[in-house]
């Protein structure tokens, strides 16, 4: 049944060979339980199923892999329905493990400050992309710009469209601005919800810089805080390329990207304070349990610190 299952698959639904091979897998899977159950195909049932699904995902076979197992095994039964040799199918209903979700990726607290504080030099500018033009790696505002973005990312954990949708003045049409007295962020975030964010003196010191830059570049029309090289507001394609570029500039070992800088912040953040309800209202997170994630990275930090310097992690991990 299974071979002619497979045929059908293969000249009825024309399914690519790589596919082929994976349900080939499934059904070699279903055969085997089969076969220690003393089971006809056409016997089992759901019960069957949710237990082999079970004893699968405790084997170690990835969610992902049981989801196309049981899509295998679905697909098998619905065909075996259309030939009349089972009333009902039995994996129906049967779903697979959630697969984990990955962490968000974090800066170290020494990367995080090495990119905020780094300078382009000659060699830096040698070696960045032909694309930008030679008064672009020369102009000093382009430094003064970027240098505002990471700082405020970076202390205010700002998403990229919160940092983009900042006016350079606070207006009724102002999406966000900067409260440069009272040191604070005003963003309009997810949902449309607004939330005021503390803004931290580097950063403040790095706006005021890019203030006085930016009074000389911009047309009047144009109301953002953050200007592209043509003087329009910048795209979060431009953030993002950019900051690519200048952490390659300073040296960083990793990829990074605008979310990392907030997932920095946050991560940092409750290395140092542990109140996770106050990270909460900084990231504009309706639910703790989103805010929670964060709560893994700070263990993963305290585990390598606790892998390096306790006395009986060394004893262990020294072991021939």
């Amino acid at each position: 049944m299974i071979t002619r299952h497979v045929d059908h698959l293969r000249v009825q639904r024309r399914l690519a060979e790589r596919t082929l091979a994976m349900y080939g897998d499934a059904f070699k899977r279903l055969q085997a339980l089969c076969e220690q159950h003393k089971l006809a195909l056409t016997d089992v049932h759901p019960h069957h199923v949710r237990g082999w699904t079970a004893r699968l995902h405790a084997q170690g076979l990835g969610p992902r892999s049981i989801a196309i197992t049981l899509a295998a095994w679905r697909g098998l039964y619905k065909w075996l329905g259309r030939e009349g040799l089972v009333q009902v199918n039995p994996v129906d209903g049967v779903k697979p493990p959630k697969a984990a979700k990955p962490l968000p990726k974090a800066l170290s607290v020494d990367h995080a400050v090495a990119l905020a504080d780094h300078q382009p030099d000659a060699d830096d500018i040698a070696a960045s992309p032909a694309a930008q033009t030679r008064r672009e790696h020369e102009a000093p505002w382009l430094h003064a710009r970027d240098h505002a973005m990471i700082e405020l990312l970076y202390s205010s954990g700002l998403r990229s469209a919160e940092l983009l949708g900042l006016d350079a003045a606070a207006s009724n049409d102002a999406k966000g601005w900067i409260d440069m007295q009272a040191a604070e962020a005003h963003v309009l975030g997810k949902g449309s919800k607004r939330r005021l964010v503390p803004v931290g003196q580097a950063a403040m010191k790095a706006l005021t810089a890019w203030l006085d830059a930016r009074a000389s570049l911009t047309p009047p029309t144009c109301d953002a805080l953050f200007i592209s090289r043509l003087g329009g507001r910048l795209t979060p394609m431009q953030l993002r390329n950019r900051l690519k570029q200048l952490a390659q500039q300073a040296g960083l070992p990793t990829h990074v990207h605008p979310h990392m800088l907030r997932h920095s912040f946050a991560s940092h953040l409750l290395q140092s304070s542990s109140d996770l309800r106050a990270v909460q209202e900084l990231l504009g997170h309706a639910h703790i349990s989103t805010t929670q994630v964060y709560t893994k990275l700070d263990f993963q930090h305290l585990a390598k610190i606790y892998d390096a310097a306790h006395p009986r992690a060394k004893r262990q991990r020294d072991k021939p």
